[in-house]
Parts: C-alpha cells; structure tokens; sequence
C-alpha cells in the first residue's frame, strides 16, 4: 500500500523562518534594508559565520534579497522579500505575546536565558507593531 504525505504548512515556515537566529535577523529586517555590519551589530551573540549562513538560507529559501552595488568599497544590503515581508505581520503579536510575558513575570521572575535575551539596547529594537516592547 502507498503511503500518502501531507504538507504541513506549520512545518514548512518553520523550516524556513525556524532556529536561535532567523527570526531576529528578519525582526529587525522589517524596518527597511540593512547592512551586513548592521546586522552584526543589532543580533547580538551571533557569530559572522553563523550571520552569513542564516542570512544565505533566508536568501534562498525567497525571504531576503542581497542586493550588491558595485561601488568602492562594495556594499551589500539585505532586505526583506515581498514573501519576507508577509511575515511582518507575525512579529505584532508574538511581540504583544513576549511584552505580556515580560510584564506579567515583572523581570524577576525571568529565566536568566530569556532575561539575557530580552534585554537589548532601545536603538536596537525596530517598530513593527502598535504595542512596543521599547521605542525605536
């Protein structure tokens, strides 16, 4: 008998958009293109090596775009696809969902992995939706 496979639409943005970094590298792509040193700056903890590799997965899976000017010295931005781009509207509520976990715990209370995690510069942190963890 043939076994018969479902797409699972849950899965397949997962496999996309899923691990320690991807998401933050896309968080703050949603406020236009950046720069690969801006980048670097903004994820905090990440290795170049781990950037460039996310950064070319999100590149061929249609998410990002790198777009290269010939110029002296080269620059290169990334920015967000218009696929990448639906996913701005994701970040709004697990934003709201993370801003009511950080109050509702009053910071105390936070594990010290997601407490590392939760405090970022103010600069660093993009305007996606209307209810903000910190000012841009």
């Amino acid at each position: 008998m043939k076994k018969v496979f479902a797409l699972c639409p849950v899965r397949a943005a997962i496999q996309v958009i899923g691990g320690k970094w991807k998401l933050c590298i896309l968080y703050y792509l949603t406020n236009g293109p950046k720069r690969y040193g801006e980048m670097k700056r903004a994820v905090d903890g990440i290795t170049e090596k781990m950037l460039t590799q996310q950064l070319r997965e999100l590149e061929e899976d249609g998410i990002v775009v790198r777009t290269v000017y010939p110029q002296v010295p080269p620059r290169v931005d990334y920015a967000l696809t218009s696929l990448g781009a639906r996913l701005v509207a994701v970040f709004a509520p697990l934003e709201s969902w993370g801003q009511q976990l950080v109050e509702q715990l009053d910071g105390e209370q936070l594990s010290s992995r997601v407490q590392s995690a939760v405090l970022v510069a103010a600069e660093e942190v993009p305007v996606v939706g209307r209810n903000m963890m910190r000012p841009a």
